[in-house]
């Protein structure tokens, strides 16, 4: 399978570890309670080693916002005997992913191409006010069904 050019990640071994270690000591020493603020350090860490397009990511959530949630579900996960974790896995991932978001510091994507669709900054297109950096869809070449995309 061909490798990705659209994603990147740069992280390593040595910070890992050391968030690793971190995290693992305040989900260890808390007994699970303060587990979102290790959660943050991890997605924080990940994020700040991913980028998309040459965006790099960046990972919005803290631990206080998830930490009214986490109780629920944590108090909810023992009354259960850990059945109701197949509801939290899926709701800490949801939470995840709705703070993670491109890094405004980063430069705006170059253009790309999705099927038959190019999509371009608009700032590349035509410099419209409060549009800088949000990207819109341009025709794009049609790819005939042997083309690479």
């Amino acid at each position: 399978m061909a490798k990705s050019r659209s994603f990147t990640f740069d992280g390593g071994a040595g910070t890992y570890l050391g968030t690793l270690i971190l995290q693992a000591l305040v989900t260890v020493f808390t007994l699970g309670i303060a587990y979102p603020y290790a959660l943050v350090l991890r997605q924080r860490w990940k994020a700040h080693h991913t980028q998309i397009n040459g965006v790099r990511l960046i990972f919005t959530g803290t631990g206080l916002g998830l930490f009214g949630q986490w109780i629920k579900w944590l108090a909810l996960m023992i009354i259960t005997i850990g059945v109701y974790s197949f509801w939290v896995i899926p709701r800490i991932n949801q939470w995840v992913t709705e703070h993670t978001d491109f890094d405004p510091s980063s430069p705006p994507p170059p253009a790309f191409l999705v099927g038959s669709v190019t999509y371009a900054p608009v700032s590349a297109m035509v410099q419209a006010p409060g549009m800088a950096g949000q990207l819109t869809a341009m025709p794009g070449p049609a790819l005939s069904a042997g083309s690479p995309e």
